[in-house]
């Protein structure tokens, strides 16, 4: 996204960050902190798609309808990123992993080499969003409260409390030029939470992803203009 595009939209970038943010920061069941462990609702369904067959994944279902994150994500924007975008990754990956497979067969090392770029991109498309949908929750079901929990005493620890949180996170992700995420994970080797920034479709490692913001263009296409 350019320069100019990016401070246009800035003001309303942010109120949807701090919109998903709040919507995505729950605990209980679905986020805790054990041990230096982070054990997440949204990861066990990730490893689920981790281990499935090769050229099988398929473009998982929302928990919620197209229009129950209004206002702070149009119905427009959630269907056109849920059923084109995120599907091109999923089908970009099964041809990837179709064709690496015959190239494997085949012994072609060339090949093989050539298709890690499209694993990687489509692969890492259809992991980051996976988990993007499971980070978000609509207000009438929950979404949007903070509860007491080791996740919200980690919040308090590392950054100082939610609001500081969310400062952090636009920060971070209003830094990154051109397309990429803005994640929050957990760092099992400094055992605190982080926020930490990929480009393209790469997806957080070595960290434990807790929620990630998409920064692609297709995150504004509906924003109003000013």
């Amino acid at each position: 996204m350019s320069a100019n595009r990016k401070n246009h939209i800035l003001p309303f970038v942010k109120k949807m960050i701090g919109s998903v943010l709040t919507r995505s920061l729950r605990t209980g069941s679905s986020i805790t902190l054990r041990r230096g462990i982070v054990a997440s609702h949204c990861l066990n369904r990730v490893s689920v798609w981790a281990h499935s067959n090769r050229g099988n994944h398929t473009l998982p279902d929302l928990p919620y309808s197209y229009d129950d994150l209004e206002p702070a994500i149009s119905k427009e924007i959630m269907e056109l990123h849920h059923s084109k975008h995120h599907a091109t990754y999923v089908n970009g990956l099964n041809a990837a992993e179709e064709a690496i497979g015959n190239a494997l067969k085949a012994g072609d090392i060339k090949k093989q080499i050539e298709l890690q770029a499209a694993i990687k991109f489509n692969g890492g498309g259809h992991l980051n969003h996976s988990l993007f949908w499971k980070n978000l929750q609509p207000e009438k079901s929950g979404g949007g409260k903070m509860v007491d929990g080791s996740f919200s005493k980690a919040v308090q620890q590392d950054f100082g409390g939610l609001e500081q949180l969310k400062s952090s996170m636009n920060a971070s992700a209003m830094s990154i030029q051109g397309s990429g995420w803005a994640w929050l994970g957990y760092d099992s080797k400094l055992k605190k939470l982080v926020i930490v920034n990929t480009g393209n479709q790469d997806p957080l490692t070595p960290q434990i992803p807790i929620l990630g913001i998409d920064m692609w263009y297709v995150s504004f296409l509906f924003l109003p203009t000013v």
